[in-house]
């Protein structure tokens, strides 16, 4: 089951939103092409997707006011679901279908399981049975699924590996321009991507430097222990990292105006400039969440203005702060990389498994 929508307005907005429908067909056809499915359902508010869905893919429209849990559960009910593997459109686009049957062959082993690629914010949940969706309140998303069938249904937990593959999704078109960087999309994700002028400059800028032992590169923002774990493990040189407001959205801390960054309160007293310039003696490279420090400030920039800004299109965004600091990190002394909590998630870990890929390269041609 996958459900793709809810992303629409400006000419940014509406390319994400074609890049979504790429990716979840492409994930679609990967998963039915292993036998390991008997059907796959599409929920979405897009109708043309009708007329492009793959074989075996049933398309059933959103016909009003949208509720992520009340939504699920009415679709299980209605196919008779027992066993199911959901994602949202545009997660885990680096899946192979080798992994959705692994899913579902265990899912057909096993009963009492929920299994997810991230317990406390999921982006693929798979779970049997299916009744036991029945026992909770239908949650507003995706994220909390897993946590309450463990709690309140009794489910046991089982987490997938933290790899690139299962913390990679598509929540930004900065996502996007990593994706063209880095390959590994589906087919028909690929051409999209072949097709946008999405500049990549500043990550191919940044990303040797994670192989170089001798430097040093700043990572902030919502970061989680995993993937700090991961940069000890597989970079070569040396991470400082400042992980602030996890789980900022889920908690309201940015809605209620309760999120606090170290870093935006240094912001607010040396002023942009001064800021990245002292982010220049202290590395490389820097990849940083500006969600956490826009939730800070108090800020209130449109989706169209944080996209605008994770691609570092500073002239067309509307929002006088962000546009400010999309500007000034183009012009700092350094390569700087801004983008959501993707990026410093499972972005860092696909531009660290290709900055390798490039170093290898690069001493096999010597």
């Amino acid at each position: 089951m996958v459900f793709l929508g809810g992303i629409s307005g400006s000419p940014i907005e509406e390319l994400l939103a074609e890049a979504l429908r790429a990716a979840a067909l492409d994930s679609l056809e990967e998963a039915l092409a292993t036998g390991a499915f008997e059907s796959a359902v599409l929920v979405t508010d897009c109708p043309d997707l009708e007329d492009r869905a793959p074989a075996g893919v049933t398309v059933d429209l959103d016909a009003g006011p949208f509720h992520f849990g009340r939504r699920f559960l009415e679709v299980m009910r209605r196919y008779e679901i027992q066993r199911v593997v959901y994602f949202g459109g545009g997660s885990v686009p680096l899946l192979r279908g080798s992994d959705f049957a692994a899913i579902a062959r265990h899912l057909q082993e096993a009963t009492g399981v929920v299994i997810s690629n991230n317990f406390y914010s999921a982006d693929l949940v798979a779970f049997a049975p299916g009744s036991a969706l029945a026992q909770l309140e239908p949650p507003a998303s995706d994220n909390e699924l897993p946590r309450l069938l463990k709690e309140r249904a009794g489910l046991e937990s089982q987490p997938l590996p933290r790899t690139c593959a299962t913390q990679f999704n598509i929540d930004s078109p900065g996502d996007l321009a990593i994706l063209k960087l880095t390959g590994g999309a589906g087919p028909r994700l690929t051409r999209l991507l072949d097709s946008l002028p999405l500049d990549v400059e500043p990550y191919r800028r940044a990303i040797p430097y994670l192989t170089d032992p001798s430097a040093e590169v700043l990572v902030a923002g919502r970061v989680g222990s995993q993937v700090w774990q991961y940069l000890e493990h597989e970079t070569a040189c040396r991470v400082r990292l400042f992980s602030e407001e996890r789980g900022m959205e889920a908690a309201g801390r940015h809605q209620a105006g309760q999120a606090r960054s170290l870093l935006a309160f240094h912001l607010q007293q040396v002023g942009l400039s001064r800021f990245f310039q002292e982010m220049a003696e202290l590395a490389d490279a820097a990849f940083i969440d500006t969600r956490v420090l826009v939730a800070h400030l108090g800020a209130r920039p449109s989706r169209a203005d944080r996209f605008l800004s994770d691609l570092g299109r500073h002239q067309e965004i509307a929002d006088p702060f962000l546009r400010e600091l999309t500007a000034a990190a183009a012009q700092a002394p350094i390569p700087v990389v801004l983008g959501g909590h993707s990026l410093v998630a499972g972005g860092l870990m696909a531009l660290t498994e290709a900055a390798w890929r490039e170093h290898d390269r690069a001493l096999g041609d010597e």
